[in-house]
Order: structure tokens, then sequence, then C-alpha cells
């Protein structure tokens, strides 16, 4: 028999709050959506349909000088930082309810009606659980009690996110068009990732978020009145094995390319045959890797290294660990006219460099064509992107030429060794310290390729000039 509509549903509502909030900056949790914080919006929205809610956090201590409901509990994750699952862990032991609701402490629109929704198509499933394009909503789903012992041993394991304890349950899978007769615009499943989001969603109408994106998307030029776009940028975090490797600034196209390079590059991910799967969520800006190939034991113990470059590059690799890669040996060599032609097939390709004039181009050359390019407004993201899809699509990176647009800095040399490319050029500068890093490691260094001209650093037998130089 189904409750009066009026009345509260039997359901615990666990706001979970306990993410780092590495992609916005601060503790978003905090930050204010018309007056308030977005922990007590969400707060009030669901005790809008559920009977009781608590807050699940890693740090109770920051939500002291938030104005929660007396009967609004704070609950400090069993485990800290142990993702998502973890709080819906924490969650489900002390829910005085047999469900519980787990929804994100960055959900500003939430649609009470939608939590009802989910409610009355229960039956017998232990969980009930939107489902859209990009894959389950695990953050705005039912969980039955009787899911914690699942939970706990996922969480055991390794695992952090809920969707690993899905295929283990019996799951209510509710399309999320079904839900557009509560929600029309779905704004209950958007969440504040990144300070532009918290931007949107202070916005009252949605003809203003219009304007004001399209205000923020197009630039015109003086003098030509030509529309230009400007470049993306968006935080992603790439995870392998449910373990968070990295978040990195980047330009949110061709993720799997740039996951994999990354991963590869930092000897994360070594056998093509190991891996099993790479999804992404856009939305989030998550990348999801998963990988026969474990992750080892002491990385979370690993220093990381923040780059020269723009975007915020990040590896595990100091200047020290060059000296343990293997040196390139190849006789490979290129004419300085291949290597301008090739320079000029990467720009003929670089749509978003044209489009926005803020992009960072990286390509893979092979017996003087271009078989690869990418783009980025990281440097190191460009490269990781042409690596990670050669890497995917099994093209022989051995023998080839690495070409880019940015500046070749000492950890872009690492990344080209490790994958056995002798020559990589670049259109502008090169460092000091990638030039001798390139030099111990056998790589032919070739700087400021453009006008008919090119400087050689390293390892210069590999150039043929076949005309003189001006």
């Amino acid at each position: 028999m189904e409750l009066d509509a009026r009345k509260p549903i039997p359901v615990t509502a666990a706001v979970l709050a306990g993410g780092r909030s590495r992609r916005m900056g601060s503790d978003k949790t905090l930050l204010t959506v018309d007056g308030e914080p977005l922990v007590l919006r969400v707060v009030q929205k669901v005790r809008e349909v559920c009977v009781s809610a608590v807050v699940v956090t890693n740090r109770p201590e920051l939500l002291a000088d938030v104005a929660l409901p007396a009967d609004v509990p704070v609950v400090k994750d069993t485990v800290a930082y142990q993702g998502p699952l973890g709080g819906l862990v924490t969650a489900l032991e002390c829910a005085p309810d047999e469900w519980v609701l787990a929804v994100a402490a960055d959900m500003p629109a939430l649609e009470p009606e939608v939590i009802r929704a989910l409610w009355d198509v229960r039956g017998e499933g232990q969980v009930v659980i939107p489902v859209g394009e990009m894959g389950p909503e695990p953050l705005l789903a039912l969980y039955h009690r009787s899911c914690l012992p699942t939970a706990k041993a996922a969480l055991d394991s390794g695992r952090r996110r809920i969707v690993a304890i899905l295929p283990s349950l019996r799951v209510v899978s509710v399309p999320v068009e079904a839900l557009r007769a509560v929600d029309p615009e779905l704004h209950s499943l958007v969440n504040v990732n990144t300070p532009d989001e918290l931007m949107d969603s202070k916005l009252s109408k949605v003809d203003a978020e219009r304007d004001a994106a399209s205000v923020r998307l197009s630039v015109i030029e003086v003098g030509t009145r030509r529309t230009r776009g400007m470049p993306s940028e968006s935080p992603v975090t790439v995870v392998l094995n449910d373990v968070e490797i990295a978040t990195v600034q980047g330009t949110p196209s061709d993720l799997e390319d740039m996951a994999a390079g990354f991963l590869v590059s930092e000897g994360l991910l070594v056998e093509r045959d190991a891996l099993k799967s790479i999804s992404v969520d856009g939305k989030r800006g998550m990348v999801y890797v998963s990988s026969a190939e474990d992750v080892p034991e002491d990385f979370r113990f690993r220093e990381r290294y923040i780059t020269s470059g723009c975007g915020k590059g990040v590896t595990f690799a100091s200047v020290g660990h060059a000296a343990g890669v293997e040196p390139v040996r190849s006789d490979i060599s290129s004419s300085s006219e291949s290597l301008y032609d090739m320079m000029g097939q990467m720009a003929r390709s670089a749509v978003g460099y044209r489009e926005t004039g803020g992009m960072h181009s990286c390509a893979l050359g092979r017996d003087g064509h271009v078989v690869l390019v990418r783009e980025d407004i990281g440097r190191h993201n460009a490269v990781d992107k042409v690596l990670g899809r050669a890497w995917l699509d099994r093209i022989s990176t051995v023998d080839s030429v690495l070409l880019a647009t940015g500046r070749i800095s000492y950890e872009m040399v690492v990344k080209a060794a490790k994958a056995r490319i002798p020559i990589v050029v670049s259109r502008t500068a090169v460092t000091d310290l990638a030039a001798e890093i390139a030099a111990k490691v056998g790589i032919t260094l070739v700087g400021y390729a453009r006008g008919g001209k090119l400087v050689v650093y390293t390892h210069p037998e590999r150039i043929r000039i076949e005309k003189e130089e001006s």
C-alpha cells in the first residue's frame, strides 16, 4: 500500500559531504547558493520528503557553523576518505530506517519529488537508481539496509565506487527520462564540481544561464568582427581500479586517450592486453580505468610533482627518475624538410587552435606523415593524448617523431623516452633540463622548428639538412 503523497517516506536521507573538493579548490559544501551553504540547501530539500536525514562527512568540525536542523546529526565517516562507498557504508550502519537515500551534498537544484518517484518503483529491489546515457547515478539513489554486507566487502577489497556493488544486488534501474515527469529539465542530477558550475547554479533563470554561457564562450575580435571561441578547461580526475590517481586541468575531449597516456607514462599501465575498460563520466569530469594490473601498494605514498606546464601538469617522476630510463637506440633519421612538412600537417589538423587560438597541439609522425594529432590547453595533456591513443590502438611509437607546438620540458622528454621515440620536435623552446635529459637518454631534441629554421640541441646525427638553413 502506497503512502499518502503528502507524508514523508520512511527513508533516511544520507547527505554525503565527505569529498575533498579538489576540482573546486575549497570545500564546496560550504559555498553558498542564494545565501545558503550547499549542504544546508540539500538537507532542506531531502527533508521535504524523507522522514529523517543525516550528514556524513570526514570533517565534522567544518560544519560547526552551519545552521543544520537540530534533528539532523552529523556523522563522521567510519573510515576516512574512502569515497562515496565509504560514506554509504557509514550511512547504512547508522540509519534508523531500512532504506537510505544516498545524495551528494553538491546538488543545489534537487527536486524532492524525484526521490518520491524512485521510492514508488522500489518493488523487491535492494537498490533503486536513475540510469542515463553516462550510466548509473549512484549519488541520487535508494539503498536497502541489506546492501550493507556487500558494500562493506567491496570497501574492504579496496574499491571506493558505489557502482562496484551493483552487480551483486537486486537493482531497479529508472531511466532518467522517466524522471522528467517531476523534473522536466533534470536539474536534480546536476552536481557542482567547479567554480563555473557553481556560478551557473546561482543563475535563477534558464534564459539567463544561456545568455551568460554565450557571453563566456564567444569573443568578437575588434576590427574583424569575426567570432572566436574560447578554449575549454575543466578538472579531470583519473581513477585506476577504484584508486584515485590524479586530478589535472585539461580540455574535456579525448579523455580516454589522456587517461591512458598518463597512466602508461607513469608506469601504472604496461600490458595493453591487461586493460579491461575505460569509461568517461564527462558530467563529473571523471575517467575510470579498469585493468588486470594492480595499482602498486606504495602508490599513495609516492610524491607528486607539479610540472612547469599550463593546466597544472602532474607527474610522479622526479628528475632523478630519468636516470633509470633506458636509453633510446634508433638508426632512424629525418630530413629538415620532412620535419617542417610534418609540423605543417599538424598545424592544418589543429582545429581547436584555429577556433580558439589557445590550444597546444601534439602529433605522432612516421615516415614523413602525421598519423595522430591531439589538442589540449596543457602541453603535457596533449602529449598524453597522443601517446594514449597510440597505445590503445596498438600503434607503434618506436622510430617515430613526436611533434609539439609548446615548450618541451624534462617530463615530456621522459614520456617520449618511455615510448621509445627517438626524435622530439617543438615549434618553440626547449628547457635546459629537457636538453640535458634528452642527451642522456638518446633523444634528438629539436626546437624552434618554424620559418624554415630549426635548432638541434642533442644527438644531431639523426637530422639531415637537405638545404642550407638561413
